[in-house]
């Protein structure tokens, strides 16, 4: 008889530190994500894309899907209890009414923190339990920053985590975790063990790409064996002042023993390779200074990030203190990208192609990343925001960034073309440049607002890339982070100082 699999998704990465909460409109809204999704649409939506719900469609071998809810929202400050309630109520309802099924798959991320929960994904596995029992396999994919804690391992059959970041392996990590639950289907119940790090590790130094990211994730393949079938590990979201931050392991298996040796092996490589990890980020200043130099000589783009004010990790993308340093240097052929100002798009689109304008541009939360910056600017080009992506990580997928303009700012001693969206997103694909009439290939200086998901795209182009430390809510020094929920003893960043809980700040959460 055919196997019945119901499916479902719902992501946030929520980062504590930001100003702006997550609610129900932001998962209905879409963006650089889908807008919710239900029932049969989800099959069509996600086709060819790299979404882990794509590589677990793709790979259901024989099963009829149930195809329930998918929601997502980008990055933000905390879900709003009454929109995290309406989703899970729904996808709930969902189930229920789908009938007898054999099994269920979750795309989540692993970082969300409700108004009133700390693990979001936790509370929703605690609920979906109570109403389908214990023994249901629910296997789930997790995003490679999840903050995963005891709990949620414990109400999980079973999980599969991205093994890259750039995270240009969503729908690989979709099928790997439909290949866990056939096991499930056919073997019953897997020995499972879970492992937490002693220290937390910056965003920054994640990177896949590079060292020891590269070597560690390497090792997971290698891990697995006879009684284990799957090892994987989060290097977890910093910026959630939550008890359970951090990086954590999971491994699977038919072997108690095994999974477990397995769990501690690479929980002791982590522990090894505690010096490796090194902060890359440079004052902005010097950050700009140093990409002017080396455009002097121009070969390829210099590619210059702005990791503090990743709208992928929940900042709020509007911080004007890269732009500034660019734009009070003499930099030529420099282009920045995307700065979140719905105001100044509109102004924009109203003025038209080729209008000149006084602007205020960013600053909306002058106490986290500056001032605005104010002056002239030209439309130099304009469009609706709907952007088919090209790279590695979206390629395939189409985002809505809503009403978009590309402005030449005038005024200043550098040259800088800044793209403006209407819908806050980080930058990691080129399209965005090239939908606004700019080759990055061609440029000296590409500025992006994102913190590594970038690398998969522009390092390619790249002569150098160069990470600016500039203000924002996605606080990179972990030693400077105001925690105050966090475990005792966890150490912030590697050979870090131990947290303690009386010397944090009242831990207020941000309105």
């Amino acid at each position: 008889m055919t196997r019945r699999i119901a499916t479902a998704g719902f992501q946030h990465e929520t980062n504590t530190f930001a100003p702006m909460p997550t609610r129900l409109a932001d998962f209905e809204r879409g963006g650089a994500w889908p807008a919710l999704l239900r029932g049969e649409a989800m099959l069509e939506a996600f086709d060819g894309t790299n979404i882990p719900t794509a590589g677990f469609l793709e790979a259901r071998a024989d099963a009829t899907l149930v195809p329930l809810l998918w929601a997502a929202a980008e990055p933000g400050g905390f879900v709003a209890q009454a929109a995290f309630d309406a989703i899970s109520g729904e996808l709930l309802d969902r189930l229920q009414a789908a009938g007898q099924v054999d099994g269920l798959y979750l795309d989540l991320h692993g970082a969300m923190v409700t108004e009133d929960v700390e693990d979001g994904e936790g509370e929703l596995l605690r609920r979906l339990r109570a109403a389908v029992g214990p023994d249901l396999p629910i296997v789930v994919s997790l995003d490679l920053h999840a903050n995963i804690t005891a709990a949620f391992a414990e109400h999980a059959s079973a999980v599969a985590i991205y093994r890259t970041y750039p995270h240009i392996d969503m729908a690989a990590t979709g099928a790997r975790a439909a290949r866990l639950l056939r096991l499930l289907l056919d073997g019953g119940p897997l020995a499972k063990a879970y492992r937490q790090l002693d220290y937390l590790i910056p965003i920054t130094a994640q990177s896949t790409r590079r060292e020891p990211g590269r070597r560690l994730y390497g090792l997971l393949d290698w891990a697995t064996g006879p009684g284990v079938a799957s090892v994987d590990f989060a290097f977890g979201f910093p910026p959630a002042d939550i008890a359970d931050c951090g990086t954590s392991i999971l491994a699977y298996g038919t072997d108690q023993a095994a999974v477990d040796a397995a769990a501690d092996s690479m929980l002791h490589a982590l522990i090894e390779a505690e010096d490796a990890f090194v902060e890359p980020m440079v004052a902005a200043t010097d950050a700009v200074k140093t990409a002017i130099e080396l455009a002097k000589a121009w070969k390829k783009p210099v590619v210059v990030c702005d990791p503090q004010d990743n709208p992928g990790a929940g900042a709020t993308g509007e911080t004007t203190g890269l732009l500034r340093c660019l734009l009070d240097q003499p930099s030529q052929a420099a282009c920045l990208g995307m700065l979140w100002d719905p105001d100044a798009a509109a102004a924009a689109h109203q003025a038209g192609l080729g209008a000149t304008l006084d602007l205020s541009l960013g600053g909306r939360f002058p106490e986290i990343g500056g001032p605005p910056i104010r002056g002239r600017a030209r439309v130099d080009a304009l469009s609706d925001g709907a952007i088919l992506c090209t790279g590695p990580m979206y390629g395939g997928a189409t985002a809505n960034f809503g009403p978009m303009a590309r402005l030449q700012l005038l005024d200043h001693p550098g040259e800088v073309a800044v793209i403006v969206s209407t819908r806050r997103s980080q930058n990691a694909d080129q399209a965005i440049f090239r939908t606004m009439g700019i080759e990055p290939s061609e440029q000296r200086i590409v500025a992006v607002k994102s913190a590594v998901h970038f690398l998969a795209d522009y390092e390619p182009i790249a002569d150098r890339v160069i990470f600016a430390e500039a203000p924002g809510a996605n606080p990179c020094r972990l030693s400077r982070i105001p925690y105050s929920r966090l475990r005792a003893g966890v150490r912030l960043g590697p050979k870090g100082p131990p947290f303690m809980p009386h010397g944090a700040s009242d831990g207020a959460r941000p309105a």
